[in-house]
This record gives C-alpha cells, sequence and structure tokens, in this order.
C-alpha cells in the first residue's frame, strides 16, 4: 500500500492557514477571541518541531502578511510580534528534546520580549502609554457607571465611597501595570506548552512535559525577592521614593504568585499522601483561592518551602 506523506510546503501552508483564522477569531470574536489570541502560536510550535525553525519563520511571515491583508497591517504587526517568539521558542526547545524547564523559561523570555515590543510599536504610532490608555478606558467606564446609580438616586454619600474605592482600585492597578505584563507573558506561554506537549503526543512526537504538580519545586529567589520587596516597599512609601516602591510592589507580587503555586503544590502532596477523594482535593483547592487569608497563608508557606523543603523532611518523616 502507498503511503502519502504530507510535505513540509504542504503543511506549512495549512498551519499558516490556521493561524490566520485564529488571528480572525482573535479579533471578531470578544469571548472566543481571547482563548483564539492565547492559542495562536500553536500550528507554529508544531511546524518548527516537524520540519525545523526555517519552515516555523516562513509560516509566520505568510500569516502575517495574510492576516494584514484580511484584517489590519498594525494589528498583524502585533499579534506576530506578541506571541510569535513564544511558539518560535518551544518549537526550538521541543525538538533539540531540551528539559521542561528550559523549554518553559525559555518560552516565557520570550514571550516577554514580543509583549514588550507589541506595546512599543503601539506607543512608537500612537505616542500614547497603551497600558495608560486601558486605565483610562476603565476608568471611563466606571464613571458612566456611577453617573446611571445617581440619576437612579442612589445615596450621594455611597457612591462618594464606592468612587474613592475604585480610584484606589486604579491607583494599584497602575502600579501593577509591569506585573499584568508579566502575567500576559506567562498566560499565553502556559497555555502553549500544555495544549503544544498534548498535540504533539497525539502527532507522534517525543517531547517532555512539565512533572507532576505535587513535585513542582521553585527556586529559594523568590523567598528573597519577597523579603527584598518588603525593604523596599517601606522605603519607597516612607520617603516618597515612587520608582522603588512601584518595582518593589511588583516584585513582592511575583513573590508571592510563585509562594502560591510551591505552596499548592505542596498541598497537592499531602493530600495525595493521605489518599484523599479527587473531590475533596478540588473543593479544598477552591477553598484555598477563594479565601484571602488562606491564600497568604499558603503562599507564605510555599515560600519558606523552596528554603526548608517541606516534602522532603514529610516523606522522610514517613518512612520512619
Amino acid at each position: 500500500m502507498t503511503q502519502h506523506r504530507i510535505t513540509p510546503m504542504a503543511e506549512s501552508g495549512l498551519l499558516a492557514a490556521m493561524t490566520v483564522v485564529l488571528a480572525m477569531l482573535a479579533v471578531y470574536l470578544p469571548v472566543l477571541g481571547m482563548v483564539a489570541a492565547l492559542i495562536w502560536a500553536l500550528p507554529i510550535l508544531v511546524l518548527v518541531v516537524r520540519h525545523g525553525i526555517r519552515w516555523g519563520i516562513m509560516a509566520v511571515l505568510v500569516s502575517g502578511v495574510c492576516m494584514a491583508f484580511l484584517i489590519e497591517p498594525i494589528m498583524s504587526l502585533r499579534m506576530v510580534l506578541a506571541f510569535a517568539p513564544a511558539g518560535l521558542l518551544l518549537g526550538i526547545g521541543f525538538r533539540r528534546h531540551w528539559s521542561s524547564a528550559k523549554v518553559f523559561g525559555a518560552a516565557f523570555l520570550a514571550s516577554l520580549v514580543g509583549k514588550l515590543a507589541a506595546l512599543a510599536l503601539i506607543f512608537a504610532i500612537t505616542a500614547v502609554n497603551p497600558l495608560a490608555m486601558d486605565i483610562d478606558s476603565i476608568r471611563t467606564s466606571f464613571e458612566a457607571v456611577f453617573q446611571m446609580y445617581e440619576s437612579m438616586g442612589i445615596d450621594a454619600d455611597k457612591l462618594a465611597k464606592a468612587h474613592q474605592e475604585m480610584e484606589d482600585s486604579l491607583m494599584l492597578l497602575q502600579l501593577l501595570m509591569p506585573l499584568v505584563v508579566l502575567m500576559m507573558g506567562l498566560s499565553d506561554t502556559v497555555v502553549s506548552y500544555l495544549l503544544g506537549t498534548r498535540v504533539l503526543r497525539r502527532l507522534g512526537e517525543s517531547v517532555e512535559g512539565l512533572p507532576p504538580f505535587a513535585e513542582w519545586r521553585l527556586p529559594s529567589f523568590f523567598l528573597y525577592l519577597f523579603g527584598f520587596a518588603l525593604v523596599g516597599i517601606y522605603w519607597g512609601g516612607t520617603r516618597d521614593i515612587q520608582l522603588l516602591y512601584q518595582i518593589s510592589i511588583n516584585a513582592n507580587m511575583v513573590a508571592i504568585f510563585a509562594g502560591l503555586i510551591q505552596g499548592l503544590a505542596l498541598t497537592h502532596c499531602v493530600m495525595r499522601h493521605y489518599k484523599l477523594a479527587t473531590v475533596a482535593r478540588i473543593l479544598i483547592i477552591v477553598i484555598i483561592i477563594t479565601s484571602g487569608f488562606l491564600t497568604q497563608l499558603v503562599a507564605l508557606t510555599g515560600l519558606f518551602d523552596m528554603l526548608f523543603d517541606y516534602r522532603r523532611r514529610f516523606a522522610a518523616r514517613g518512612e520512619k
């Protein structure tokens, strides 16, 4: 029986067409478009793994030109800059059989550089900070809501209190904009990595996935970052050093987020040791995430786990 094998050119054209379709969904559909944007780099990833970086770059260029004709040139360039680097780096890492940590780290850095390049493109064209534009649009939306409530006769004192809380929240959000960009880079990297490993395995490719969640261990760097961030927040706040305060509060949130991931991994390890049912595990995780106090407690536990490795101590005690 004659076996027909798809050529790199045909597969490149097919996957490039998929990126164009995903881009159009990302632009024209409000909710589904967010999902389409997160998985935009997936076809590029697959193409790089199967046929090499040259075919991946060619597909990015072809899809970018097609999107420029079908959507809008600047929008096309923004999407290529924001999402293509992560897909290319993930493809290179999987193709060369790097370790999972190296693949993920390289792709995350590439994604972050791409997001910054896309934001720089908007700033170069409009001479307006795109992050500030987002804050202004949120503020405008809230102002319209407050005006509607005022016309309905809602108590003025309550509206003034709500308005002040909104302004405080927007001020904090403005300080945390670097963290928002960081999370943007992290989100599509996580989605592309997880889906990419599943798709590649279905296609018969050998790729290394992430270790089980209960075995995740982040470097103790985040614990020291947390400590330095607290000092920076104190110095920046008491001495009115705005740049130091902003850097420190973003570093503090990064450290807390890393501690939460490690703390949840530790929690999952303990629940698995005691053989809790899946429903019970999910319920406990949901309770932790939805409770502010428990979230902070688990995050702090995770930060100290980076240094003391409670799982190793727990396992050693269980063997005695």
